[in-house]
């Protein structure tokens, strides 16, 4: 049974010269205990659709479910609730933390405002967490500002995980970090999925990242989402022209095999007031009449979608 069941979800935004789309009609699902990786170009929707997701923001439309349950209006008490059952892992761990708050006191908040820890259970759960996430007890008291990168997003995740939420909403989590670091912090968080069963949504531009920590990607193109499949068959089988522009310029050091790198051209469309059709269209070299109607996901292959009107004529 999937944990996060994503429907027909629309986020909007009123600017000065129309209505940005940035969220435009997305539907997808999470089995519970898998990573679901959200890949794109900067600007496209990734972190918007995550935060509607788990609520930071409020939906145009659509629906999101967790754990079978409509969370797409839940408001007060019953939003309360929901809340202690996700979670999310900011993209930057300096500006994520509240600079006068502590080690201690930044993973104890969650705990105090669930007003149902004794003082007793709150410290002996701050402590576990900090050992959870490798956080020395020596920097039980240090400040944001006195730790690196990495150490600051452990802080980030221990806070994250507090509660034992189920589902948790990575946001580009390694990329404000060395690529050391970075692994520390990918392998912390997959040692947890499968210590907790953790389900996650990890947003990122980093395709090598994804790659490593999904079970399937999503690829996102101006709000929509133009292909959908298991990790191993979207990087071996691309099928949307987006999606091979966008694996093409992954760098590589396999000299055997020749480097054949699609070269986009054209504008890019603007998510403000968008007309029908493909929105990558404009800089597709597959494009003709069909491409200006409406597209829908399409099972190619078996869990395997596609958001393309020439997806069988190209491959």
């Amino acid at each position: 049974m999937a944990l996060v069941e994503v429907r027909h979800l629309k986020k909007y935004f009123e600017v000065a010269s129309g209505t940005n789309h940035a969220v435009d009609d997305v539907s997808f699902k999470i089995e519970r205990g898998h990573t679901m990786g959200v890949v794109g170009e900067s600007g496209c929707g990734k972190s918007t659709l995550g935060r509607t997701i788990i609520r930071l923001l409020d939906a145009t439309d659509g629906q999101v479910l967790l754990d079978g349950e409509d969370i797409t209006h839940a408001k007060g008490r019953e939003l309360r609730r929901l809340r202690e059952k996700m979670s999310i892992v900011f993209q930057d761990p300096y500006s994520s933390l509240n600079p006068r708050f502590c080690v201690d006191e930044t993973i104890r908040e969650p705990l105090e405002e669930a007003r149902r820890f004794t003082r007793a259970e709150i410290s002996q759960r701050t402590e576990e967490l900090m050992d959870l996430v490798g956080i020395e007890d020596r920097l039980r008291m240090a400040y944001p500002h006195e730790m690196d990168g990495g150490r600051r997003q452990r802080v980030g995740i221990a806070r994250a995980l507090a509660l034992r939420p189920d589902f948790i909403m990575c946001d580009e989590p390694v990329s404000a970090l060395d690529v050391s670091i970075q692994a520390q912090v990918l392998n912390l968080l997959m040692d947890l999925q499968e210590r907790f069963g953790l389900t996650y949504m990890f947003v990122t531009h980093d395709l090598s990242v994804v790659r490593h920590i999904s079970d399937e990607i999503c690829v996102m193109y101006l709000g929509q989402l133009v292909e959908t499949a298991p990790t191993k068959k979207l990087f071996d089988q691309p099928l949307h022209p987006y999606t091979k522009a966008l694996l093409s310029a992954i760098p590589s050091i396999d000299f055997s095999k020749p480097m054949r790198r699609v070269q986009l051209k054209g504008e890019i469309t603007s998510a403000i007031n968008p007309k029908p059709g493909c929105r990558f269209a404009p800089r597709c070299l597959y494009a003709c009449d069909c491409c200006h109607e409406p597209q829908q996901l399409e099972e190619v292959e078996p869990g395997h979608f596609v958001s393309c009107c020439r997806v069988r004529e190209i491959n």
